[in-house]
Parts: C-alpha cells; sequence; structure tokens
C-alpha cells in the first residue's frame, strides 16, 4: 500500500462497505483481500481495498456468487485486466493494426462489464 493512500480501521471499512466487521474478517481469511497491517497489527483498508470489497459485494449479493466464485472472478478479471493494459499499450503489441488493438480492448471490456468489473484503464 502508498503511504499516501487513504486508509481505514476495520470498524470504518465495514461501515463504508455496508458489511459488517466479522464479514471482512472472512473475506481476510479467504485471501479474497489483504489489508495492510499496522505495528500493533491493526487492520488498514485503501481506497483500492475498498473497491475490492464493492466488487466483492456485489458478486456475493447481487449476483450470488459464493466465495469460491467471487475468488475464481476476481482473479479472471484481474488477469483480463492485465491483458487489457498489454493490448492498449503500443509497444506491447508489435506490428498489429491501431484498430485491431481497438476491437481487442473492446472485447476485454465486455468481458470485465458481464463479470460487473471496471476496467480501471
Amino acid at each position: 500500500m502508498r503511504s499516501n493512500d487513504a486508509v481505514f480501521v476495520i470498524s470504518v471499512a465495514a461501515r463504508l462497505a455496508g458489511m459488517h466487521a466479522n464479514t471482512l474478517r472472512k473475506y481476510e481469511r479467504e485471501q479474497l483481500l489483504s489489508p495492510a497491517r499496522t505495528d500493533g497489527n491493526l487492520r488498514l483498508y485503501s481506497s483500492d481495498d475498498m473497491a475490492r470489497l464493492r466488487q466483492i459485494k456485489t458478486l456475493s449479493e447481487e449476483r450470488g456468487v459464493n466465495v469460491a466464485g467471487i475468488r475464481l472472478a476476481l482473479g479472471v478479471a484481474e488477469e483480463v485486466r492485465r491483458l487489457r493494459r498489454d493490448v492498449a499499450d503500443d509497444h506491447a503489441i508489435g506490428s498489429a493494426l491501431p484498430e485491431q488493438q481497438r476491437a481487442l480492448v473492446a472485447r476485454l471490456d465486455r468481458v470485465l462489464e458481464k463479470l460487473g468489473f471496471h476496467t480501471n484503464g
């Protein structure tokens, strides 16, 4: 976590996410997120952690996905984002035509949207 990131203790993060603090602890045990820790072992949730909690909540509550499915969806979404960045990067794709790049990026965006994720790109 970057030192200039906004951080929230678990009670504030839970309230902001609309979840119980025990739910956040469960998601950490399930390795769906890993908040930073202070020297005193307090959990500190960054803005990125909060965005991830919103994604988890959407998958769980709105789409009825279980923890294993959430883990899979988060992993797939991250891989799609990496592919999207590579495809969108002029240097990574080599001699591909710009219209091919745009078409590939659009396809990757649609995959992310179907999963309920934003592109962040």
